[in-house]
């Protein structure tokens, strides 16, 4: 039998978190106006797969194993703030790079990598590990049964794809794709500052 308490419980809570703007944000939002729609939409379903995963873990309790070895936490939090740094300093440093007419040229097999990227992106995301290792397990019953389980991660499924396609329909949106040429090197120095950031802010906690 499905816990509806918990499931409304679960959806609360990682609703108000996953609208609050982070690294997946931010790369969702580079991905849609910099690339093809489809590799916006394969980078959301990295994320996707990641949240489930976390989901999981936290279901089954990944914070108890933080509080149990709490130097895993750490070597988490500084390895996810390096790759944001390296995500953002990349952005950065091809900022000044001429965009052509095309988004990417038509040969480039780029839906694999957007995906990979999106994975890359979550499980190294500071903010999605904090949530799902505090906030998220804290919220969950620390017993549920099978039904609730699946409903819990079909809760987080579903709301990461709604509010993260949703961004990436809009941003790839053909005019805001060519505004985004127009503007390329200031909102590539605009997204990767702010990965930068994330990272460093992490890395400092």
């Amino acid at each position: 039998m499905v816990d509806w308490s918990a499931i409304a419980i679960v959806f609360s809570v990682y609703a108000a978190a996953v609208v609050i703007p982070g690294p997946n944000f931010v790369a969702v939002t580079h991905k849609a106006v910099a690339g093809r729609r489809s590799d916006a939409l394969a980078l959301v379903a990295g994320i996707v797969t990641v949240n489930l995963f976390w989901a999981t873990c936290a279901i089954l309790g990944i914070g108890m194993v933080f509080a149990i070895f709490p130097w895993l936490a750490v070597g988490v939090r500084l390895a996810g703030a390096a790759y944001l740094i390296w995500f953002g300093l990349r952005l950065v440093v091809s900022a000044r790079a001429t965009p052509s007419g095309a988004r990417h040229p038509t040969k480039a097999p780029l839906f694999r990598a957007a995906f990979l990227q999106g994975i890359a992106t979550n499980i190294a995301n500071p903010k999605s590990i904090a949530f799902y290792a505090a906030v998220f397990s804290s919220a969950v019953p620390t017993h549920v049964s099978m039904p609730t389980f699946f409903a819990m991660l079909a809760t987080v499924g579903a709301s990461a794809t709604c509010w993260y396609g949703a961004v990436a329909l809009v941003l790839s949106h053909t005019v805001i794709a060519t505004a985004y040429r127009r503007a390329k090197a200031w909102i590539d120095l605009t997204c990767g500052g702010l990965m930068i950031a994330l990272g460093i802010r992490q890395a400092l906690r």
